[in-house]
């Protein structure tokens, strides 16, 4: 019996560790898989900043099944001018063909983690993305 009473609660302790971990690459991969979509719709004539960041906001909150409140999800939009084009200032409705557009999503861990608690306070799951505009 006090053998029990000594490893239950590091047992438990790596346990909820593992399943909070998990989670964390689990919501991690949507992170990503958000800015590649986000990316994928930039590149796409006739895409807009708003309906981007409406978009990777929206998939992201469908995807996590947890309430995730769309001014948690920071979404940043650049766009760099291919050799020759001139500088739209990261408005993706004015980029032309062969301009680099980066979409980059960040989430907090703490708005979504499972165990409260402080660790990892202060931390965010990122997820980045790249294509050229068609």
């Amino acid at each position: 019996m006090v053998e029990m009473a000594l490893v239950l609660p590091l047992f438990l302790t790596l346990i909820l560790g593992m399943i909070e971990f998990g989670r964390a690459m689990m919501i991690a991969n949507l992170v990503t898989n958000a800015a590649r979509e986000g990316a994928r719709m930039a590149v796409l004539d006739g895409s807009s900043n708003t309906t981007v960041t409406d978009g990777i906001k929206t998939f992201l909150q469908s995807a996590i099944g947890v309430t995730v409140l769309s001014s948690d999800i920071g979404v940043t939009i650049t766009v760099t001018p291919a050799a020759g084009n001139p500088n739209v200032g990261n408005v993706i409705a004015s980029a032309k063909s062969r301009d680099l557009i980066a979409v980059n999503v960040a989430l907090p861990f703490n708005k979504i983690a499972l165990i409260p608690g402080n660790y990892l306070n202060g931390k965010s799951l990122v997820g980045k993305s790249a294509m050229r505009h068609e």
